[in-house]
């Protein structure tokens, strides 16, 4: 059963959304006026670093491990997002998996197309291990448009020869950029926090013009095997919801250990929302228990 804490969210995106603008620069401004500012958790610590030539912060809680890493990739469909943005679930994944949080800083489109996004997060995956993370302690996470590249850069590092992190989770990923998948005009209503034409508006500026099924653009037409296992997360009722399925079964049938969880009720990229709602706090719960049984 849904807790009372989300139909009041619910009710407040309605009559508040979250992503506010007519073009991707005003939803990109808008984005920065609301998240600059925010406060600071006193007891956490926050290190700016240069990750592989990407600006980047490590995030480290009480209880973090300093033997183990999780590098997160921001969500904002390619076009937004950053720092400021993502602190808040960054050092909500700190506490909960109980290691630094590599938080990346990478480049947006449409200034930096495709696939400079994926070219920065497999930087700042190199460099943790160039810090001394061994691998089977180092896994890789992101959320939305973050959430498809963490699959996106997995294939890169795989068809590289590069090393591989011993996990990625993915929550709410946008795995396919063609914007395919039936649930996207099926469930374009029912989901507070996404819209259709700004999706298709920011897939258009990330590909500049590149075909949008390319492995690294859209994971979901990508061959999967030899990836890490893989966590996805999704909500029943967001329009990215055949993005998940779909990728979660074609990860099985190549061979990828994966685990998807359909959470009941749940909108696009819940886990933003942990201060205020449960089923968010119980997601990352499962996160990290996830992470927990793959790292060594």
């Amino acid at each position: 059963m849904a807790s009372p804490e989300l139909a009041s969210l619910l009710r407040a995106l309605r009559e508040h959304p979250a992503i506010v603008g007519e073009t991707i620069h005003e939803r990109r401004a808008h984005m920065v006026s609301i998240s600059a500012g925010l406060p600071r958790d006193p007891d956490v610590a926050y290190q700016p670093v240069d990750a592989g030539g990407v600006p980047a912060e490590w995030i480290s809680a009480p209880g973090s491990r300093a033997d183990r890493a999780l590098v997160h990739l921001h969500g904002g469909a390619y076009v937004m997002g950053g720092l400021d943005s993502h602190r808040g679930l960054a050092v909500r994944l700190a506490r909960e998996a109980r290691a630094r949080v590599l938080l990346v800083d990478y480049r947006l489109a449409p200034e930096h197309p495709h696939p400079a996004a994926v070219q920065d997060a497999a930087a700042a995956l190199r460099y943790a291990l160039a810090e001394g993370v061994a691998p089977e302690r180092l896994a890789v996470s992101g959320d939305s448009a973050g959430g498809g590249l963490v699959v996106a850069t997995l294939l890169a590092l795989r068809d590289a020869g590069s090393t591989l992190p011993a996990a990625g989770v993915c929550l709410s990923p946008w795995f396919d950029l063609t914007l395919s998948g039936a649930s996207v005009e099926r469930l374009a209503e029912t989901d507070v926090l996404l819209d259709v034409a700004m999706l298709r508006e920011s897939a258009q500026a990330y590909l500049d013009g590149a075909d949008p099924r390319q492995p690294t653009a859209s994971p979901l037409f990508a061959e999967l095997s030899g990836l890490p296992p893989l966590l996805v997360q999704v909500g029943s009722e967001e329009l990215l919801l055949d993005d998940a399925r779909g990728l979660a079964e074609r990860a099985r049938e190549a061979g990828v250990e994966v685990e998807i969880e359909v959470a009941d009720e749940m909108f696009h990229a819940w886990h933003a929302f942990a201060d205020v709602l449960p089923e968010a706090r119980q997601a990352i719960a499962r996160l990290a228990a996830f992470l927990e049984k793959r790292w060594i």
